[in-house]
């Protein structure tokens, strides 16, 4: 029971920190990634410039990393949350007005993690560059969602997991079946 206790010990001092961040660029910046990010309007975008500007690996690329982010929301929010009720981190963590405006569903975990880790790393494996630029919005999801008081770091932690998990098996899914029918 230690290990829990520490756990949620080291979640609410890593939450204090993060969110008592006062960069000027991080009050700017963050606000916009959080709207942008809301029901995945920022990957669908992605995917549709990537579509645009691109030829059959980008599309791929695209259709892939839409295909992990459904999954890994599916699992994260349809799931995992129906599973497991955590609250979010209490207001009195979070010093700035940014509070009011969380959730109501369970904490555990980030769904807005967990579609943009899914999102990025399918996409990364069929196109490595495009996958570098979608990284740095990825990372700064995951920085706001705790930064707001939204997530404890292990819920965007576990966010990032199911994302990955997401990704590799959308990439996977084509061979395993292929198996099945062979």
């Amino acid at each position: 029971m230690t290990g829990l206790a520490d756990l949620r010990q080291s979640d609410r001092r890593l939450t204090r920190r993060m969110a008592h961040w006062k960069s000027p660029l991080a009050r700017q910046l963050l606000p916009a990634v959080e709207s942008a990010a809301e029901h995945t309007k920022l990957w669908w975008a992605a995917a549709a410039v990537m579509s645009a500007a691109g030829g059959y690996r980008e599309r791929k690329a695209a259709l892939t990393g839409l295909a992990a982010m459904g999954l890994a929301e599916l699992v994260s929010n349809a799931v995992c949350k129906q599973l497991y009720e955590r609250r979010r981190p209490p207001k009195e963590l979070i010093p700035h007005e940014d509070v009011h405006d969380r959730p109501d569903s369970s904490s555990f975990p980030s769904g807005h993690t967990a579609a943009a880790v899914g999102f990025t790393a399918a996409v990364t494996a069929v196109c490595p560059g495009w996958g570098a630029v979608c990284a740095v919005p990825m990372a700064a999801v995951a920085v706001e969602r705790v930064h707001s008081g939204a997530h404890y770091p292990s819920d965007v932690a576990a966010g990032a997991a199911i994302g990955l998990a997401g990704a590799w098996l959308i990439r996977q899914a084509p061979r395993l079946w292929l198996r099945r029918l062979v």
